[in-house]
């Protein structure tokens, strides 16, 4: 009980625990933690230290790609590059028991979702699906927003925050009220992947579905 009672400890801590547990086959460095849960390096790499000590993770050597520019081109080009990170310990002996802790409760409220979404624009429509309600298969649209003057940067950094706290990188998709309509009536397949499947409407203020 020792290693479980130095994992919990704050929610930056249970971002990054995430971060491994729905990335099993993937390594990161100290920088990859940060940037990915929104935390300082500083706070990252003492959780890093912890959640390794108790076991959870494990040192690996990995390569990562770097990208670079080319002084002639002045493009960007992709360069391998082997890195010191860490990856998920698939035989820690309480991994069941902290993906069934961690990943099959409630990723994050659907209020605080709303109140980072509804900021991007006049928002008529949320909908959660994928991730949400199968943690384990990759789904072509996590989180459905339809309304008008959406700003996509606000919205793309939005997704972003909440990625931080769910420990994933979510696919989404956002509509104008009259393209969303237009889709809808065409039985659009994408749309179809999000409501003929299981999903929740978090905020609903059109009766067009």
């Amino acid at each position: 009980m020792e290693s479980l009672s130095k994992l919990f400890d704050g929610i930056n801590r249970v971002k990054i625990m995430r971060l491994f547990l729905f990335n099993p086959e993937n390594s990161y460095n100290k920088s990859d933690v940060s940037k990915k849960s929104k935390v300082s390096q500083f706070v990252a790499g003492k959780i890093i230290k912890q959640i390794e000590s108790a076991g959870m993770i494990k040192k690996k050597i990995f390569f990562k790609e770097i990208e670079q520019k080319s002084k002639k081109a002045k493009k960007q080009k992709n360069k391998k590059k082997k890195t010191n990170g860490w990856c998920l310990d698939k035989d820690f002996p309480y991994l069941n028991a902290l993906q069934n802790l961690l990943l099959n409760n409630d990723l994050l409220g659907d209020k605080q979702i709303i109140e980072k979404i509804k900021k991007t624009g006049n928002i008529k429509l949320v909908v959660l699906s994928g991730v949400f309600f199968n943690k384990t298969e990759e789904s072509r649209v996590d989180i459905l927003v339809v309304g008008d003057k959406i700003n996509k940067t606000l919205l793309q950094n939005a997704i972003q925050d909440i990625e931080s706290q769910v420990g994933k990188e979510l696919s989404y998709a956002a509509f104008d009220m009259e393209d969303f309509s237009y889709r809808l009536d065409i039985h659009d397949k994408l749309i179809r992947d999000v409501l003929d499947y299981p999903h929740r409407k978090i905020l609903k203020k059109t009766n067009i579905i």
